[in-house]
């Protein structure tokens, strides 16, 4: 089982090697990042121009925790990050980004942060 663990981390890597390959962010279309582990899920906006992260929402603070208790919980948590993520970058004048899905499959929780930050007004 570990070797099959170890296939698959090292193929995400080739993927996330290569999507980063082609895209990249700017102070004016910062690239949005999710990061999505087993329990929690994080978003951040990043210029890679300046190599520098621009702010950062993460379900692991307090806020989250209300909401991990319903029926849908991570997916909800994951609409709610998307939303905050586009409120800051609303707050820093940020109107576009570059969506950046870390390797995984735009499928899920990525998918729901995605709608939560297009809904909040960001464009991607």
């Amino acid at each position: 089982m570990k070797n099959r663990e170890k296939v698959k981390q090292k193929l995400r890597k080739r993927k996330k090697l290569r999507i980063r390959s082609k895209i990249s962010g700017t102070s004016q279309v910062p690239r949005l990042v999710v990061t999505r582990g087993n329990r929690n899920i994080a978003a951040q906006l990043v210029d890679d121009d300046k190599s520098k992260t621009l702010c950062t929402v993460t379900s692991i603070s307090g806020f989250y925790k209300k909401l991990k208790n319903t029926s849908n919980g991570k997916m909800e948590i994951s609409k709610q990050i998307g939303l905050d993520i586009a409120k800051l970058a609303k707050d820093k004048k940020i109107s576009s980004v570059v969506f950046d899905r870390n390797g995984r499959k735009y499928h899920g929780r990525i998918k729901m942060v995605a709608e939560g930050a297009r809904e909040g007004g960001l464009k991607f």
